[in-house]
């Protein structure tokens, strides 16, 4: 009968020592056979299909190149932030396709797959855009409209008399 070797614990500090000494696992890349990552974006009503690749720095969304679709300064900033985040400015070519919501909200949807595909492509990322918020979807949506209200939460005016 062979002996089994038990070690026990006295502290927290001899736990330490046992978690210190297992060598972390880092989690593999998920990549297709045509070498992109793939992820999904969502803000508001708007979804974002994003896949990314190595390349020059492209980016296309519904066909069309990210300055014809998002003309407004502050939508291309906003996509381009995961990669300024991660230092990966002008190395993966982006392919996307958005349904839903308004300008604004599909922005926000593309930003947040392009951060989820560089996680799953690059797992060392993670903790960059994570500590950014980039990997959290803004839940935010409209309120819906309630009855014997004109909007939401608006009330007709009132009068005394």
């Amino acid at each position: 009968m062979a002996e089994e070797t038990t070690t026990t614990l006295s502290d927290l500090q001899d736990l330490a020592q046992v978690a210190a000494s297992e060598p972390e696992a880092t989690p593999e890349p998920k990549i297709d056979e045509h070498g992109r990552a793939y992820a999904t974006g969502k803000r508001k009503n708007a979804i974002a299909r994003v896949w990314i690749k190595p390349g020059s720095g492209q980016i296309s969304v519904n066909g069309r190149t990210l300055e014809v679709y998002f003309a407004r300064p502050a939508l291309q900033m906003i996509i381009n932030q995961p990669f300024a985040m991660a230092d990966r400015n002008g190395q993966f070519d982006v392919f996307c396709t958005v349904t839903g919501g308004g300008l604004s909200g599909q922005a926000g949807a593309v930003r947040h797959g392009i951060s989820k595909a560089l996680t799953l492509y690059e797992p060392g990322l993670r903790p960059v855009l994570k500590s950014g918020g980039f990997l959290t979807r803004d839940s935010r949506v409209v309120e819906r409209k309630k009855y014997g209200k004109p909007k939401a939460r608006r009330s007709f005016q009132f009068s005394k008399r």
